[in-house]
């Protein structure tokens, strides 16, 4: 007697995975791999900031985390820093410990009004949802609708700034926003996850590293315009040109031991070529990986990055 082997359950198929991020199953269920864990919005006792969540877009559940330092007590009008956190654009939240923790602590000693937007993630929502929902959360500031921004916020010290994917979607949103008028002072792009067809510097050349990352991008993007979107690589050919960022002020970090790093110079090298009237900083932390800041901010090393920020958001 022969025996088949059972189907396998369709909530066990599975159509796509992405290690670290995430496994995607043809039901539609996602496992994501880290970055699900959250905490609520509170008066910090170690920075004596305070923090809310706010709905932005109540049709999508986007919305934003604010926070608001105890230096808002003296009246002072102060700077506002629109956040957009990293994760591959598949996992984190503004709400992770991770980013409140960050943002708690450049709040503190900046000190800055903080918006960090909560956008949603691929692969349930494919991008350019990402794109499209931290625009409208850059709108929303603008708009004045949080009392605490309107109170207490300096509307001509807007800065934006991401880490990673969130860096991505920050220049993304910087060129949209000169588009509309929307005044920026300052953009931060921490290492900042840009890619290509072609390697750049020392980027891995095979092929059997090179092809995952592509997949990866098709599945989250399906209607990608290649391998070379503006989206993914913004100094490709026919991309938006750089010259249109409308702020004055640009700081492009990277990590020596990051894969991402020679983006991240061959961007800030393209901003000075592009003819954009601005003033552009590039900073190299050593010895470090990705992100390092956010994982290690009590080393020596974690805390001069913070304050490298810190220093750029008070100009």
């Amino acid at each position: 007697m022969e025996f088949s082997a059972p189907a396998v359950a369709a909530d066990d198929e599975v159509e796509f995975e992405f290690p670290p991020l995430f496994r995607a199953y043809r039901s539609g269920r996602v496992e994501r791999f880290s970055g699900t864990d959250k905490v609520p919005p509170s008066l910090d006792p170690a920075t004596g900031v305070d923090s809310k969540d706010a709905i932005i877009d109540p049709s999508t559940g986007v919305f934003a985390r604010l926070y608001r330092p105890p230096a808002t007590a003296d009246g002072k009008k102060l700077p506002i820093l629109f956040y957009i956190h990293g994760g591959g654009f598949c996992i984190e939240s503004c709400a992770t410990p991770l980013y409140h923790r960050h943002l708690n602590a450049l709040s503190s000693l900046t000190p800055l009004l903080a918006v960090s937007i909560d956008y949603r993630l691929a692969p349930e929502h494919r991008l350019p949802a990402a794109y499209d929902d931290s625009l409208t959360a850059l709108r929303w500031v603008f708009s004045h609708a949080d009392p605490w921004l309107a109170q207490h916020g300096d509307f001509s010290r807007v800065f934006v700034a991401g880490d990673s994917a969130g860096a991505n979607i920050a220049h993304h949103v910087a060129l949209r926003a000169a588009a509309e008028g929307l005044a920026i002072k300052g953009l931060a792009l921490i290492h900042p996850f840009f890619w290509g067809s072609v390697p750049v510097g020392s980027e891995p050349t095979e092929p059997d590293f090179r092809a995952p990352h592509d997949r990866f991008w098709k599945y989250i993007f399906p209607e990608t315009e290649g391998m070379d979107d503006h989206r993914r690589n913004p100094v490709a050919d026919g991309a938006p040109s750089l010259a249109d960022l409308k702020c004055e002020q640009v700081l492009v970090t990277v990590a020596e031991k990051d894969l991402l790093r020679d983006r991240g110079t061959l961007y800030y090298e393209k901003l000075n070529e592009s003819g954009w009237n601005g003033e552009a900083e590039l900073f190299v932390s050593q010895e470090v990986g990705h992100v390092f800041h956010l994982f290690h901010p009590e080393t020596e090393l974690g805390k001069a990055k913070i304050n490298l920020l810190v220093d750029f958001f008070r100009k």
